[in-house]
């Protein structure tokens, strides 16, 4: 079971990651009306736009892994606790 318990999490924090990648790109479009700055060497973004977004970026993937994390912790004791059907 602890390999399903592995892929399990890792499932989740792939998912989450690219969860939190849309939710960036939509909430930048809407908030901004232009397209997130993804490519730092493109001069012609602005570098204010480039690492505001960067910045913002990394926070909400820091607490969308963590929030995984804590959520598969969470499966996996729930797993434990509950006797294997046999």
């Amino acid at each position: 079971m602890s390999i399903l318990i592995k892929l399990l999490g890792t499932a989740i924090s792939i998912g989450a990651g690219i969860g939190a990648t849309k939710l960036m790109d939509v909430a930048w479009e809407k908030t901004t009306g232009a397209k997130p700055p993804k490519d730092a060497t493109n001069l012609e973004e602005s570098l204010r736009d480039t690492l505001v977004f960067a910045i913002v970026s990394a926070g909400v993937g820091a607490v969308i892994q963590t929030l995984a994390q804590r959520y598969t912790q969470r499966a996996i004791a729930g797993f434990r606790r509950t006797p294997e059907l046999t």
